[in-house]
């Protein structure tokens, strides 16, 4: 039965409209953004299809466009459609965050970290330079490596600070294991960069180690 013929209340766009996005299952959600089914499928069971194949959003919005368009009804269009989407929630994201006091809004800024970095294959090293007021001038990521580990340069994270003319830093990375307990290498390095920076009255705020589902401070850890 297509979901035309469905009683309304159960449509995923009217329910979304009456109720709000949060209303909707996983599922609902992935048919109003296919839109369309294919012959004999509504866009429900294309959803659950999908689901099914990856076993959860996070797999499928992760997944290369060979194995997206492995899936009966995808292909190449849905699949750019997907990362349009997925770009423009962490421009999103991106942008929130540059307007608010990270000091005052943690569990955004902690939230944004992970998305910019938790799924990465390899060590991903990243800064949040902050002015005067707390506030994002800029998010980089300096340093990239393989799984075992990311080499990090003090003194190249200082010349970025001057350059952005930073009052303060906030620099996370993530653990390709899930992982987020901090190594001794990880506690070290957070040292050496509070130290390097002190010399230049630039404040290290917290260095965050990102798991697959859990967020370490340094700075709650009493490391910093």
């Amino acid at each position: 039965m297509p979901i035309s013929d469905w009683p309304e209340a159960e449509r995923p766009r009217e329910k979304l409209l009456q109720r709000g996005a949060d209303a909707l299952t996983d599922a609902e959600l992935l048919a109003i953004f296919l839109r369309t089914g294919t012959k004999g499928l509504t866009a429900i069971d294309l959803a659950y299809n999908l689901l099914n194949d990856f076993s959860s959003l996070r797999n499928l919005f992760n997944a290369g466009l060979d194995d997206f368009c492995q899936s009966k009804g995808i292909g190449p269009a849905k699949y750019v459609q997907l990362q349009a989407v997925l770009e423009m929630s962490k421009r999103y994201l991106n942008e929130t965050l540059e307007r608010q006091d990270v000091i005052s809004s943690p569990d955004q800024t902690r939230h944004y970290l992970k998305h910019q970095l938790r799924d990465r294959p390899y060590e991903v090293f990243a800064v949040l330079f902050l002015d005067n007021r707390n506030q994002v001038i800029k998010f980089e990521e300096l340093f990239q490596g393989t799984i075992d580990g990311a080499s990090v340069y003090p003194r190249e994270v200082v010349k970025k600070a001057l350059a952005h003319n930073a009052a303060a830093l906030i620099v996370a990375h993530n653990h390709p294991s899930g992982v987020a307990e901090p190594s001794s290498a990880d506690e070290r390095i957070t040292l050496r960069l509070k130290d390097a920076l002190g010399l230049v009255d630039i404040r290290l705020l917290d260095h965050l180690i990102i798991g697959d589902g859990e967020i370490i401070s340094l700075a709650e850890r009493g490391v910093i």
